[in-house]
């Protein structure tokens, strides 16, 4: 009877393949085209495919860490914005950005990319910093009557490398160029 049951047993935890591997489950998040930004070239890649894959986490790693330049991430809109939107005031951070970003992404089907062209860019070397300009197109492809899907105007981002040597952004001006509303006023919508 005992043998009985060992055969039995023995053939159950045989049967039931407890110690063969499974399959590895897909990842949660989607892959990223996101590098550590050891040029402004690779600054400035990282945050156009951020926009394009919808990724905050991304998308503020552009923006300067007090804890690694010393510098405070400063946000200064395009004219008429700040009077249209009084959320963009002076204080506008990281935290700011944060909020605006996720609920703009949350507008935008999920494989629908956000779209960022940057045309006649120019890099400045200033010191230990460096000043980026260029005019960018912005399109956020929504379904959202209220929320216009293109965007225009020009840009100037004041980088510096940071004491890990990556590239970030510590100052951000923008400026309306056309009629098409300026990126000042997408966060305002959006915040």
């Amino acid at each position: 009877m005992r043998l009985f049951v060992f055969i039995l047993l023995c053939i159950s935890i045989s049967g039931c393949d407890i110690f063969s591997t499974r399959s590895a489950e897909p990842p949660n998040q989607p892959r990223s085209n996101y590098q550590q930004a050891v040029t402004p070239d690779i600054l400035i890649a990282n945050l156009v495919n951020s926009l394009k894959d919808k990724s905050v986490e991304n998308y503020l790693s552009c923006l300067s860490d007090f804890s690694f330049t010393q510098r405070v991430f400063v946000f200064s809109p395009s004219s008429g914005a700040l009077s249209q939107f009084p959320s963009l005031s002076e204080d506008w951070g990281k935290k700011n950005e944060e909020q605006y970003f996720t609920n703009m992404a949350a507008k935008v089907g999920q494989d629908i990319p956000i779209t960022l062209t940057l045309t006649n860019e120019n890099y400045s070397p200033q010191g230990d910093s460096l000043i980026y300009t260029a005019t960018y197109s912005l399109n956020v492809p929504t379904n959202d009557p209220n929320l216009p899907q293109n965007y225009q105007g020009d840009l100037r981002f004041n980088m510096i490398r940071d004491s890990r040597a990556i590239w970030s952004i510590y100052y951000w001006q923008d400026s309306k160029n056309s009629d098409l509303p300026s990126w000042s006023e997408l966060k305002g919508r959006t915040y």
